[in-house]
């Protein structure tokens, strides 16, 4: 990334509350609840990581792993810290994991009109495999994409 001042590191329950306020002015169409990140933060299944600037969160992602199959279950950036390698860090965190968990593919729903972030998923090897009209509350299109681990 472009800032040596950034970290990644797992989502803690201390985290949850700016997380939540960062979910909200970048999801206000279906954002999370403060429970909902609760709630996944308790799943055995479930792996989150923060990137933090200093103290402040400027990402944060999560992953679903039940092996052979994972799926992202998020990715945010901060919108002042897009285009500076905060999403590709984050993603690279959840194919570690999910690698580490002994996935052998992992799927994601993408925005099909987020071409930054349909373009850093095809940079590491994703593929999309279907598309859902109308999949968001927004009625905007999702694409679904999946990578198996071991062939990128």
């Amino acid at each position: 990334m472009t800032n040596t001042g950034v970290t990644v590191e797992p989502m803690r329950w201390w985290h949850i509350g700016e997380v939540a306020a960062l979910e909200g002015e970048l999801f206000p169409d279906d954002r999370w609840s403060v429970e909902q990140f609760w709630s996944e933060l308790a799943q055995p299944t479930r792996s989150y990581v923060v990137v933090m600037d200093g103290d402040r969160i400027v990402g944060y992602a999560g992953l679903y792993v039940l092996a052979p199959q994972s799926d992202v279950q998020t990715i945010a950036v901060r919108a002042d810290s897009q285009g500076k390698g905060v999403g590709a860090a984050l993603l690279t965190a959840l194919l570690d994991e999910a690698a580490r968990r002994g996935a052998s593919e992992i799927l994601l729903e993408v925005r099909s009109d987020n071409y930054a972030a349909v373009s850093m998923y095809t940079r590491h090897g994703f593929e999309r495999i279907s598309h859902r009209r109308a999949y968001y509350p927004d009625g905007g299109d999702a694409d679904i994409m999946r990578l198996r681990l071991g062939s990128t």
